[in-house]
């Protein structure tokens, strides 16, 4: 028997593009904004989205929920729902990224609970991965990417794609840059090749540096979309 190469890689994507496709459709109907963050583990995605929330919510009368992906545990669900947000958790049980059937999933449990069209924006925090989460479109507004200054100004270089596919890019606890040799100029000049169109900004989600700057455009962003 000639040897055979089954690949499951197109079959998988091809699914979850039409299910992206019918989750955007949906979020469109109830004007419903959606917010894909995307990062490594420890970049401080949950801080950013309750401070965003915050901001959100206060300044600019927005009601944010967040679907939370994570190998295991709910901690970060658990988090968002003492901040008074709805929060939907997702076990991916070793998967590496969220795909659209999970969100699917979620997106009827808020829709059963709150009504979908009483949310204004939806945070989904991906499974912390700098590569496997790039490939699935989830039916978002919008990519964030979020880096920490700990984490080093070399990560452009070694994972572009996910820079290249952002529509914002955060660069978070800028208040400790201090303590790492983080090279900002070398870090935008990698950026401007890869993805000079997407917002920078430098935050501390903790601190609220910058934190009303970035709230605010992406505030303009769900008027925005709204107005189209």
């Amino acid at each position: 028997m000639s040897e055979h190469i089954i690949s499951l890689e197109q079959p998988i994507l091809s699914r979850n593009e039409r299910l992206a496709t019918e989750l955007r459709k949906r979020f469109a109907e109830t004007g419903t904004y959606v917010v894909n963050v995307l990062s490594s583990p420890g970049s401080g995605k949950s801080s950013t989205i309750l401070a965003t929330n915050e901001r959100l919510r206060d300044t600019f009368g927005l009601t944010c929920a967040v679907i939370e992906g994570d190998i295991a545990s709910d901690v970060d669900a658990q988090l968002m729902k003492e901040a008074g947000m709805p929060a939907i958790q997702i076990n991916t049980g070793g998967l590496c990224h969220l795909e659209g059937n999970m969100i699917g999933q979620a997106v009827d449990a808020f829709d059963e609970a709150v009504g979908l069209e009483n949310i204004d924006v939806i945070f989904i925090e991906n499974v912390g991965n700098l590569v496997c989460p790039v490939d699935f479109d989830l039916g978002e507004n919008l990519c964030v990417m979020i880096l920490s200054v700990p984490e080093g100004d070399d990560k452009p270089i070694k994972y572009p794609g996910i820079f290249q596919h952002a529509g914002a890019l955060l660069l978070n606890k800028i208040d400790v840059a201090s303590a790492f040799d983080f090279d900002f100029e070398g870090y935008n000049r990698v950026l401007d090749d890869l993805n000079p169109r997407a917002p920078r900004f430098e935050v501390s989600a903790t601190k609220d540096t910058g934190m009303d700057e970035w709230a605010s455009w992406l505030a303009e962003q769900v008027r925005a979309a709204r107005s189209r």
